[in-house]
């Protein structure tokens, strides 16, 4: 089943001006606008099977300096080994090239990598995967895509050349680019164009070559993103056996599309069941609320074994991207009596973004959320503890509290398990909210100690809103722990 258009918050829209064939990014719009026939209908990433996203940080690499915001993800197939790889290695080279761009000081806004994905094409032949690229280094973004595939019929992972047959198709291609650009009379330069340049290829619904362009490649920077589409006619002289067998995936696909339906009727309560307080009195007991940001993601399911045997309950501040990947853990989670949170679309400093943006963003996840356990959020983190005004404003809209922490695990800077544990129980106390990382093994493999020993302590694990009891927690307020008052305003 497909979404049709969805670009990871970046809109293809038509140049009027210039035709159907030519589409660019307007870097102020969240909304997708239909623009036939360079849209590409992304396959739903919940009816691939034995998919999960996996999530890079800079401090996974021992580079977890707060100066510098990363946030990569890319997704993890059970049967595609060698494209796993291949995505694998494109993050790490990703990351290390970023790192060389910030690795000195400058008086700027912390700069910020941000990686997403959607899939081209899936099926039991061939397997596409586009990766978006956004970077920061304090003077707006930039933003590169580049799409791998992979043939499940040769076992082998390519860059979007692989489509081709060879030198001389890519040489063509290139030409057949430059002749539409030209034709079209847009204000791009066609003979900025290069066959280095054509890393992002996919196929529309028609069976049509659409070759995406980074910023600023062959245009001013102000038309955003570029995508031409090379007719099928003319473009299938030119496809390799493993483009012949992507092209005939997005059209069967389109062929067997049906309507998408919400995955779980939507409750008419607008709070979650984990969400009222009531199975634990706080004012009582000595509560203590775990917190998981960015999944969900390989180690779920193991996490929710571990908190199941306990009997603890936790909040989850689920990625939308990710939780898009994998409905069926947020079910498991919310049927297991935890809660599931709003963190953000893409994990991006929202306090860097407009309010169309940030409402985008956030919505997003809501609506993700929302469809696969049928009830709607009422808790929201910022990615980076970034928050400003308007962003508790636009959470306040929405109906969402802001959940900070006051005891973090400090996982984003260790892959010592023990040490995540013994930090955790170290400075728990009654009331508190513990910041932990889903994504990461090691913390994962530091829950058994952590809820061993907090309980062993006299604690019980609640979710976040148990901690406030009756008093409840107000939209657009922030909270750091059981134990404080909400706070209107974030501190400095």
């Amino acid at each position: 089943m497909h979404k049709k258009g969805l670009i990871g918050g970046i809109a293809l829209l038509a140049l009027s001006a210039v035709g159907g064939g030519l589409a660019t990014a307007s870097p102020e719009r969240d909304v997708l606008v239909p623009a036939e026939p360079t849209m590409i209908d992304f396959v739903d990433p919940a009816t691939v099977g034995g998919l999960v996203a996996r999530t890079l940080s800079d401090a996974d690499r021992g580079h977890g300096h707060a100066r510098r915001l990363v946030h990569i993800t890319y997704p993890e197939l059970r049967d595609a080994p060698r494209l796993n790889r291949a995505l694998h290695d494109e993050a790490e080279r990703t990351l290390h090239h970023f790192r060389d761009l910030t690795k000195f000081d400058a008086p700027r806004p912390r700069p910020e990598l941000n990686v997403d994905w959607q899939l081209a094409a899936a099926s039991g032949d061939i397997v596409g995967v586009r990766l978006r690229t956004g970077e920061s280094l304090g003077n707006g973004w930039s933003n590169s895509i580049r799409t791998l595939w992979y043939d499940r019929r040769t076992g082998k992972a390519t860059g979007s050349a692989g489509l081709l047959s060879g030198r001389a198709a890519l040489r063509d291609l290139t030409r057949l680019v430059k002749d539409r650009l030209a034709k079209r009379g847009s204000p791009t330069d066609p003979g900025r164009v290069t066959g280095d340049q054509l890393d992002s290829m996919a196929f529309n619904q028609g069976g049509d070559l659409v070759v995406e362009f980074d910023d600023c490649q062959v245009g001013p920077c102000s038309l955003g993103r570029l995508a031409v589409a090379v007719p099928a006619r003319q473009a299938d002289p030119l496809l390799s056996p493993t483009g012949r067998r992507a092209q005939e995936a997005v059209r069967e696909a389109a062929r067997q599309a049906a309507p998408t339906v919400p995955r779980t009727v939507p409750s008419s309560s607008p709070e979650a069941v984990s969400n009222r307080a009531g199975s634990v009195d706080c004012a009582k007991a000595k509560c203590v609320a775990l917190t998981f940001d960015d999944g969900p993601g390989p180690d779920t399911p193991r996490l929710l074994d571990m908190l199941h045997r306990a009997g603890a309950r936790a909040t989850f501040f689920t990625v939308g991207t990710s939780a898009a990947a994998r409905p069926d853990l947020l079910v498991r989670m919310s049927v297991e009596g935890h809660l599931v949170a709003n963190h953000s679309w893409a994990h991006l400093d929202l306090s860097k973004l407009t309010t169309s943006k940030i409402a985008d963003s956030l919505r997003r996840t809501q609506d993700t959320i929302t469809a696969a356990i049928g009830e709607r959020p009422t808790l929201m983190r910022a990615p980076y503890g970034a928050l400003n005004e308007d962003v508790m404003d636009v959470a306040g809209d929405m109906g969402l509290a802001i959940v900070g922490r006051n005891v973090d695990a400090g996982d984003k800077y260790t892959n010592d398990a023990k040490a995540i544990a013994d930090r955790v129980t170290r400075q728990a106390r009654v009331g508190a909210i513990v910041l932990m990382h889903g994504v990461h093994p090691a913390t994962v493999d530091a829950v058994p100690d952590i809820l061993k020993k907090l309980q062993g302590k006299g604690y019980t694990l609640v979710t976040v809103p148990e901690l406030y009891g009756t008093a409840g927690m107000q939209a657009g307020h922030l909270y750091r722990s059981g134990s404080e008052i909400a706070r209107h305003r974030p501190l400095t």
